[in-house]
């Protein structure tokens, strides 16, 4: 069974979507831990990071870098901070998360944005990642 990762690559779930190129995507966590959240998925579905074959894991990780820049830019923030956890989906995935203190990382705490907040996040951090 397609995990929901793969389900919103083949266009079956919507997304807030930031970036893609051929063989990842980028989009907002729906139950972001701080504004600007974004999920860096590869689309090959792999469960396990270091799953991966050494070279998809070096392009996710590329792919990750030109996200976080995006970030960087869209979303007013410190740094971009970055967490594999992969227990919540099992489909390979890297947290992105802007943030100005260490507690920004806590992930049992969750907002809730409306959809056009999320809307207008996303097309900042998009048009950020084209402009790089």
């Amino acid at each position: 069974m397609p995990s929901i990762f793969t389900r919103i690559i083949n266009g079956e779930i919507p997304c807030y979507k930031v970036a893609e190129d051929d063989a990842h995507i980028a989009f907002l966590d729906i139950n972001p831990v701080a504004k600007g959240h974004t999920l860096v998925v590869p689309k090959r579905e792999v469960s396990y990071l270091f799953d991966l074959d050494e070279s998809e894991y070096i392009a996710l990780q590329l792919f990750a870098r030109k996200v976080a820049g995006a970030l960087q830019q869209a979303i007013p923030c410190a740094r971009i901070g970055e967490a594999v956890i992969g227990l919540e989906v099992p489909h390979t995935h890297i947290h992105l998360v802007p943030i100005t203190v260490e507690s920004d990382m806590n992930f049992s705490r969750k907002l809730s944005l409306p959809a056009d907040e999320m809307k207008q996040i996303a097309e900042k951090i998009s048009k950020a990642f084209t402009e790089l």
